[in-house]
């Protein structure tokens, strides 16, 4: 039978042999950390479901790949958008350095609000 509890006796008491199925084993980048702390302390249940049916890293490990890919999308966007293009560069190293940046942040800050902190 599938659900059937086994028992290990230590100093006479019999302890039931538990175990969290088994998980993949992917690397976690800053956004699925940045997921994984803010399940734990506002989505408990989701983060308690997740780990214990063994889906918790696949899922962060989605979570990070998805706020990759949004964020490299909108950092596209921005710069085509505001016109920050390789001539800026050769002219202006300061300046394309400075609107990139704030593209990124700007970026960055619609990634976490939109895939990590929902």
């Amino acid at each position: 039978m599938k659900n059937e509890i086994t028992y290990t006796e230590h100093n006479g008491l019999y302890y039931p042999d538990l175990a969290l199925p088994e998980q993949t084993n992917h690397p976690l980048g800053k956004y699925a950390n940045l997921r994984l702390d803010f399940m734990k302390k506002h989505r408990r249940g989701t983060y308690t479901t997740l780990l214990t049916e063994g889906r918790l890293n696949e899922y962060l490990h989605a979570i990070d790949i998805q706020a990759h890919e949004l964020l490299d999308d909108i950092i596209l966007r921005l710069a085509q958008e505001r016109g920050i293009v390789e001539v800026l560069k050769a002219h202006n190293a300061l300046q394309w350095t400075a609107e990139k940046n704030n593209i990124k942040a700007s970026a960055e800050e619609i990634v976490l609000r939109e895939v990590v902190y929902q």
